[in-house]
């Protein structure tokens, strides 16, 4: 069944040309909707300026992996130090894939250790100061976060089915 808004944004489109306002995705745990994004470049057509071939990009991602760089900081150090704007555009793979064909991929997703370190900081500090009742909700929030990416990354199997995160929120409270 079509929706009535559907249909009627359908016929304006076709008569005029206009698009529907695209609608932002609100942030996870409060109902604001942000704006704030980076914007890549729109294509590589004029490359003149990257004087790399593909083995030696690969090669110097696997040299900074194997420093104890992060995906992240690698592409970062790419951008800045060597100029490649998207490692990805220019060697037809992201740089975890690079990663992994090296043997030097992370065993746990740079996203998910990110959270993992954030709630091991928030319960050292809920250790000394139990009365914060606001970095516990914190804390549940952080969790749910954890637990959320966690079990994308297991159907998708990029983490072994029987990896798991204990809580600590009910030892707290």
């Amino acid at each position: 069944m079509v929706n009535q808004s559907d249909a009627i944004w359908s016929l304006i489109r076709l008569l005029t040309g206009f698009e529907q306002p695209k609608k932002d995705m609100a942030r996870i745990h409060s109902h604001r909707h942000g704006k704030s994004h980076s914007s890549r470049p729109p294509s590589l057509i004029s490359t003149q300026w990257i004087n790399y071939g593909q083995d030696t990009i690969e090669s110097t991602i696997a040299k900074m992996a194997k420093e104890g760089s992060t995906p992240s900081v690698i592409g970062v150090r790419l951008r800045d130090e060597f100029g490649l704007p998207l490692t990805k555009k220019l060697i037809n793979k992201p740089v975890t894939r690079v990663l992994k064909e090296a043997k030097a991929a992370p065993q746990v997703p740079e996203d998910l250790a990110n959270l993992l370190t954030k709630a091991r900081g928030l319960q050292a500090h809920l250790k000394v100061h139990k009365a914060d009742r606001k970095n516990v909700h914190s804390l549940e929030l952080l969790e749910a976060k954890i637990h959320r990416l966690s079990k994308y990354y297991k159907r998708k199997g990029i983490l072994p089915q029987n990896w798991k995160y204990s809580t600590v929120v009910a030892q707290l409270a």
